[in-house]
């Protein structure tokens, strides 16, 4: 851009000296020039062709540049243009909603009468596999052949989802007060140097904000996919919380990087897609902080048996590497398990205990499946900043898949104690709270921007080795909080959830100038 700026500057220049040059002669009135100069051309004219060749020369060059500039930005991970899958997604709805109703689970909602305990992960000590919900002995050969018969349905003839081949991309769910959270996110994706295209779904046509989704989010190469204008085939009531396959299912890339909108990596992604463990995997996931609750009724219905309680921890779904090539299945399970979530499965993977939802849907839709995955070992990482009580944590670290799989490949599980050099941290899910500009100075049960005492605080300074580690090449808790001033200063009146708010931009730049000293 610099260059582009300096080609422009000196367009103009020349531009004004020419006309400089013609004003002065014309001032000056015709020239008498002697006989021996008749057949020479005027140095004036000269020098006036000269500018005027380098004038035409500069804007060619810069017409190149912002020809070649403007090819750049969209689609760069493919040569494709953005291609309207709509009508193809209504054909594939209509029959795959038939599916999702003919094998429903056929019996009265799971009621939690009584939640799992939330355990921490532990590999030394596993806890017993928790076993709390009570669903009636008549109502399990029930859920059982409903399941198995949306198994064989999907196994052998699964409904043909429309995508494009070959193609690589982000996907991730916003709208409303998550829309500026995204586009925070999104801004610190494109510091790393990723040319990945985003995909976002918003749920309806209220949260399709025109400003964002046509000027800003495009600037970006993202673009907004509103999931009504695709169920609207046969219409059905879907919760923001089930969102998450259904984006993926409908997103027009074959190979998706699902991120939470509050989710960004500190590395380039690409090459997530193009190493171990995806390439023969299919499928990556990473921990959550807790020990699995899956019910062992799950698996009785799935007709799989139980994997040790040490085996894995339960799953954060706020990032998941997918290829629907060799995961359709997955994905599709995935997708009824989310849908029939409310009812009954959701109890099944998780009964009661913490962040029950769709993260356990993909690992269980995989191992129902029998279809390989990777979820990373390395433990998830807790980011914050002390208090009298401990800590405030407000972020979460995830690890490197790549560096991960190369250690437990040699048979090296850090999470098991053996000793390794830990992996570099590769995403971080800011979440509690999240960090939206308008909200994120108000008292929460965890206040990342101040003390106990009330001053403003980096929100990110434990643990020490941890945050050195992230922080070892650039700081990237002050690359986070560039993103939100930009976003808080320069779109403070463009969000819809920000109407009703005053000051955003001030009360970030008052925290920006107190904890970073820059204006």
């Amino acid at each position: 851009m610099q260059e582009l700026a300096k080609i422009a500057s000196a367009i103009r220049y020349l531009t004004i000296d020419v006309i400089g040059i013609l004003s002065d002669q014309a001032s000056v009135g015709s020239l008498d020039l002697p006989p021996r100069h008749s057949m020479m051309i005027p140095r004036f004219f000269l020098r006036v062709r000269t500018l005027l060749a380098a004038l035409i020369l500069a804007i060619f060059l810069t017409w190149t540049t912002l020809r070649h500039f403007k090819a750049y930005i969209p689609n760069l991970s493919s040569p494709q243009p953005i291609t309207d899958l709509t009508p193809s997604h209504h054909q594939f709805w209509r029959k795959f909603h038939a599916l999702l109703e003919k094998y429903a689970p056929g019996t009265e909602p799971i009621i939690e009468y009584e939640k799992a305990s939330t355990e921490g992960f532990n590999t030394h000590n596993p806890p017993p596999r928790p076993d709390t919900l009570y669903v009636p002995e008549e109502d399990i050969p029930i859920m059982k052949e409903a399941h198995a018969g949306f198994v064989n349905a999907i196994a052998n003839s699964p409904t043909e989802l429309p995508y494009l081949p070959a193609t690589k991309g982000i996907v991730s769910t916003a709208g409303g007060s998550y829309l500026p959270v995204l586009v925070i996110s999104l801004r610190m994706l494109r510091r790393t140097g990723s040319t990945l295209p985003m995909e976002v779904f918003l749920s309806d046509e209220d949260e399709y904000e025109d400003y964002i989704c046509d000027v800003v989010l495009p600037s970006l190469n993202a673009r907004c996919v509103v999931l009504s204008r695709i169920l609207i085939a046969a219409p059905v009531r879907i919760e923001k919380y089930q969102f998450k396959p259904f984006a993926m299912l409908f997103s027009s890339f074959e190979e998706i990087l699902f991120l939470d909108a509050d989710a960004f990596p500190l590395e380039k992604p690409e090459h997530l897609f193009t190493t171990e463990p995806f390439l023969s995997k299919g499928m990556v996931t990473w921990p959550d902080f807790w020990a699995s609750s899956v019910s062992p009724l799950f698996y009785d219905i799935a007709n799989h048996r139980p994997p040790p309680m040490d085996l894995r921890q339960s799953t954060e779904s706020g990032e998941v590497l997918l290829s629907k090539r060799s995961h359709l299945r997955s994905l599709l399970l995935t997708t009824y398990y989310n849908y029939h979530g409310p009812t009954h499965y959701y109890p099944l993977l998780s009964q009661g205990a913490a962040g029950e939802g769709d993260k356990e849907t993909f690992v269980a839709a995989a191992t129902a499946m029998r279809e390989s995955f990777h979820q990373v070992s390395e433990s998830i990482c807790a980011l914050g900043h002390e208090t009298r009580n401990g800590m405030a944590g407000s972020a979460m670290a995830q690890f490197d898949p790549v560096q991960d799989f190369v250690l437990t490949s040699r048979g090296i599980w850090r999470v098991r104690g053996d000793d390794a050099p830990a992996p570099a941290v590769f995403f971080i899910h800011a979440n509690f709270p999240k960090f939206n500009p308008a909200t994120v100075f108000e008292i929460h049960e965890v206040t990342p921007a101040y003390t106990d005492e009330g001053e403003y605080t980096r929100a990110w300074t434990l643990p020490v080795d941890v945050v050195r580690g992230l922080n070892s090449r650039v700081d990237v808790e002050k690359g986070f909080w560039e993103e939100i001033l930009w976003t808080a200063c320069e779109l403070e009146d463009k969000f819809q959830s920000w109407l009703a708010y005053e000051g955003i931009c001030d009360a970030v730049k008052v925290y920006w100038g107190a904890v970073f000293g820059v204006d």
